[in-house]
């Protein structure tokens, strides 16, 4: 390009330089009016949400504090002694943790099924009536509208403490995510074999079956061990309302003021948490290398 520009006259290159100034100077104008509205509404945000930065200086240092005060004191020649005392209660929450993960599988998976079903209803290029459409569309929304944790409220004063108020919480809005998702992908998919199918005399569920799901399938598992990583620590707060896991036993050990409690179930859910991130990271490129093989 720059050659081109280079061996044109100087009477034919100078309207085009022009031409390229006048379009960058219009785009600098773009950004930097879309900057100074997106700091004049981010000020008013601050403004309207009465953001005091003064106060939050102030308490920063308290908050890094908190953590200093919840880690024990660990020597190095007591070393095994401190870690034994910090994890005394190891082998119980290690269940209180499994209790967690089984509620954030259980329900990962109701709610990827329930999702499955609905997002080919509301997809706009398999589901031609508009009240069908519109029905899974508005139940897809209704699901992740509200909060795991206000399902879990309800369903705790429904069925009391333990972990299924958890799991039908977390299906609920995993359903309604999941299923907003897994929509998208269908209506980007090629509509090509489902043509062929339905011109071959299939039906709407066998041209799902081999002209849709075999393209889709690779994103949905994605998106669902996506899904799980994110209801494992949804599963651990829903522990706070009575919904059974560790998290019971975290807000338990915070009221009581229990910081060496605290700290070690913390670090036992981090440590969780980056596990279970690494296994579905590696799972899922796992996933697309093989789909890129078969292309």
């Amino acid at each position: 390009m720059a050659k081109t520009l280079a061996i044109l006259p100087p009477a034919q290159l100078a309207p085009l330089a022009d031409g390229y100034r006048a379009a960058m100077a219009v785009k600098r104008r773009w950004t930097i009016g879309g900057l100074v509205l997106l700091a004049v509404f981010a000020l008013l945000s601050a403004w309207a949400g009465q953001v005091d930065l003064a106060k939050f200086w102030t308490g920063l240092p308290r908050f890094a504090s908190y953590f200093h005060d919840i880690l024990p004191r660990l020597r190095i020649e007591t070393f095994a002694a401190d870690m034994a005392e910090w994890f005394w209660n190891f082998d119980g929450w290690l269940a209180l943790l499994w209790d967690t993960l089984l509620v954030a599988y259980v329900g990962t998976l109701a709610g990827a099924m329930v999702g499955f079903v609905l997002c080919f209803l509301a997809s706009a290029n398999l589901t031609k009536s508009t009240p069908l459409r519109f029905f899974a569309r508005r139940s897809l929304e209704f699901c992740r509208t509200f909060p795991e944790i206000v399902f879990a409220l309800m369903f705790v004063y429904a069925f009391g403490f333990g972990p299924m108020p958890g799991v039908l919480a977390i299906a609920i809005h995993t359903a309604g995510a999941l299923g907003k998702q897994f929509s998208e992908v269908v209506e980007n998919v090629d509509m090509h074999p489902v043509e062929g199918l339905t011109a071959s005399g299939a039906n709407y569920v066998e041209a799902i079956r081999f002209g849709v799901v075999p393209q889709v399938l690779s994103n949905f598992v994605s998106y669902s061990l996506l899904r799980f990583e994110i209801n494992v620590r949804g599963a651990t707060v829903l522990g706070f309302v009575g919904a059974g896991g560790i998290g019971k036993e975290l807000i338990s050990s915070i009221r009581q003021f229990y910081y060496a409690d605290v700290s070690a179930i913390l670090v036992i859910i981090v440590g969780t948490v980056f596990l279970i991130d690494w296994l579905t990271e590696m799972l899922r490129h796992r996933l697309l290398g093989i789909e890129g093989d078969a292309r």
